[in-house]
């Protein structure tokens, strides 16, 4: 019985130190250095022994900032991860960031609602996409528009008695959007003349227009017909309501926001790939974004008026490009030489300010500098992964929706009705779409669609409750995402777990039956006692290979880890609504409860997000307005 493995009498989390001392990082990135043609003499050497063995304490310290944010922003059944004991409404972010003054450019809008939409080359079956990308389409005002039409554009608006809010394609803890988008561009007909960073504003499905650029930038450094994407985070938007748990969501989110970036460009026959080399600091000039004020962090959560604490984290930077592309270089030194220029353009816009009043929660904002990503230089070319097929055991399944209609249509359920039930091949097929490899290989390298965007090996792994399977005994499951995990994975877990394969399960799917049982209880008490957790078909918890990674590559792999989840959260959402059901992310769970459930000790694993499937409960006293043209509340 999986419920046994969870005693009666319930824990604390665990006692974790609040730092770890680590073992010597073995990059496989080498970080820029100036190096000295001269023959050294011993002080020098003594001076270059000294400085390594700084530089290494302090990626000791990084990494232990990263696991100290962690264990103390876990919740636990005795008491949960500090934040606001209610919710200051006067103070609530504004959801639209603007910069004022900024000339504003529109895009265009589409056709969402049958029979308008049909299958046609701008809005292909959803389910096809898995299998093979469409030839690629040029970069032009109508696939530039459609591309954040499809991504991070509002999809409706929803009223209820005096109360009227937004919701968006890109899916947001909490619908509190914290994450925001810059387009860095060559020139676009009807957009502009000349290169180009636009901001974009999803309530006006427009992009702002913040600063042109140099017209070398492009043709010296990327391959013809490429553009680039920058995503960054608003803290402020997600703490007003989740307080120090906050960075962890925000992060979510980033991981969302790539994955829905990643299906809308292959529907335009685009590859993505994170240019992941570029540091916090090139970031942050390539989306004008060091204008901001400097926060100065406190030493404890505090409140008042710091408007300061309303700037924007750059977090990544997407590479969209043909699909098909050859393998090119990416000299990143160069770039940031030129990017550090880009603080002497001529920006326009003031951003808008958000709230009148805040919340500072301190651990998240000294986190975030510690997992601030240096500028690398990556060995050899910039890689193009061929597109890899995702694995398919039921393509019956589908309802026969374009992608349009999937990743508009897509929705959080807030509650599921416990009685919609899933068969066992639609619940494999689902499955095979989260795989990182292609259909008859060893997964590991992330090639298929939308986990091609990362630019890592696959880290994370899915503990599954299967609720409500037809064909399949109610238990505790485990799909194992990358297969080099699983001796270890074996080793790691309680010795009682079977690891059989699930009766009709397809060979290329690496799932597991760990125990049979009802486990619908445990779920709903593991996430935070919320009955979403018990009352789909099936739910789960995404378990990272966790320490060991932060070990070896660094601290700024922390909220990475926390975007491969997102993106696997951005999968599930649009399969649920592709064989006609709904899903929802769950942001709230024990942390170390789940961890004693599977037998994790230490952090060599750990939960970093939970997720349901199920039949959407429907609230009929809430209606549904167009996303375009919308009200013209910001909320």
């Amino acid at each position: 019985m999986a419920s046994k493995f969870l005693p009666s009498r319930l824990p604390l989390p665990l006692n974790s130190p609040r730092f770890h001392r680590l073992p010597s990082t073995n990059k496989t990135m080498i970080p820029i250095a100036s190096f000295s043609s001269s023959s050294p003499s011993a002080s020098s050497v003594d001076n270059s022994v000294r400085k390594q063995e700084e530089e290494e304490e302090e990626l000791q310290e990084k990494v232990a900032q990263a696991l100290t944010y962690h264990h103390q922003t876990k919740h636990g059944f005795a008491n949960y991860a500090r934040g606001p004991r209610g919710l200051d409404w006067a103070n609530q972010p504004n959801p639209f960031r603007r910069y004022i003054s900024a000339p504003l450019l529109p895009l265009l809008h589409f056709p969402t609602d049958r029979p308008i939409v049909a299958v046609t080359d701008d809005a292909p079956l959803y389910s096809s996409l898995f299998h093979s990308l469409p030839p690629p389409k040029p970069i032009s005002h109508s696939t530039i528009s459609q591309l954040f039409f499809d991504s991070l554009a509002l999809s409706a608006w929803k009223t209820t008695g005096f109360s009227t809010w937004s919701l968006r394609v890109n899916p947001s803890s909490g619908n509190l959007h914290p994450t925001e988008a810059y387009l860095i561009a060559p020139p676009i007909q009807s957009i502009s003349d000349s290169p180009f960073v636009a901001h974009y504003a999803p309530k006006e499905h427009s992009l702002e227009l913040r600063a042109t650029i140099p017209s070398g930038f492009f043709p010296n450094f990327f391959p013809d017909n490429s553009f680039l994407i920058g995503i960054s985070s608003i803290f402020w938007r997600e703490a007003w309501k989740y307080g120090e748990r906050a960075f962890r969501y925000c992060n979510h989110d980033v991981g969302h926001a790539i994955g829905a970036i990643a299906m809308a460009a292959a529907t335009l026959g685009w590859d993505v790939k994170l240019l992941d080399g570029f540091g916090y600091k090139d970031l942050e000039q390539l989306m004008g974004l060091q204008f901001f004020p400097d926060f100065k962090i406190p030493s404890r959560p505090i409140k008042g008026k710091f408007p300061e604490i309303e700037f924007e984290h750059p977090d990544c930077l997407i590479l969209v490009f043909p699909n098909g592309s050859n393998p090119f270089d990416v000299n990143y030194k160069e770039l940031s030489s030129v990017v550090n220029e880009f603080t002497n353009l001529e920006w326009k816009g003031k951003s808008n300010s958000l709230s009148k009043e805040h919340i500072c929660w301190d651990i998240i904002y000294r986190t975030a500098e510690a997992v601030k990503k240096p500028l690398t230089i990556q060995k050899g070319e910039f890689l193009v992964d061929q597109f890899k097929s995702s694995g398919i055991c039921s393509e019956n399944s589908y309802k026969g929706f374009t992608i349009r209609e999937v990743v508009r249509k897509r929705r959080s359920a807030v509650d599921m009705d416990g009685v919609t039930v899933m068969d066992r091949q639609t619940f494999y097929q689902i499955l095979l779409h989260c795989l990182p490899s292609g259909k008859g290989e060893k997964h590991r390298r992330q090639s298929t669609l939308p986990f091609r965007a990362l630019s890592w090996d696959a880290e994370v792994h899915a503990a599954i409750f299967v609720h409500r399977v037809i064909g399949l005994p109610k238990g505790l499951y485990f799909l194992v995402r990358n297969e080099d995990h699983l001796e270890e994975l074996k080793m790691a877990t309680r010795s009682e777990f079977k690891w059989e394969k699930p009766e009709g399960c397809p060979d290329d799917l690496p799932l597991y039956e760990l125990a049979s049982s009802d486990c619908r209880e445990l779920a709903k008490r593991l996430s935070c006692h919320q009955d979403i957790a018990s009352d789909g078909c099936f739910s789960l918890g995404m378990m990272a290979h966790f320490e060991p990674t932060l070990s070896e590559k660094g601290a700024w792999m922390y909220p990475r880890l926390f975007w491969e989840t997102g993106v696997l959260g951005q999968v599930l959402y649009l399969e649920a609504h592709a064989v006609g059901i709904s899903a929802t992310g769950i942001g709230c769970f024990f942390d170390d409860p789940v961890h004693e459930l599977l037998g994790f000790r230490g952090s060599k694993f750990q939960s970093l997000y939970h997720f349901t499937v199920g039949g959407p409960v429907l609230d009929k006293r809430i209606m549904s307005l167009p996303a375009y043209p919308g009200p013209s509340i910001d909320a």
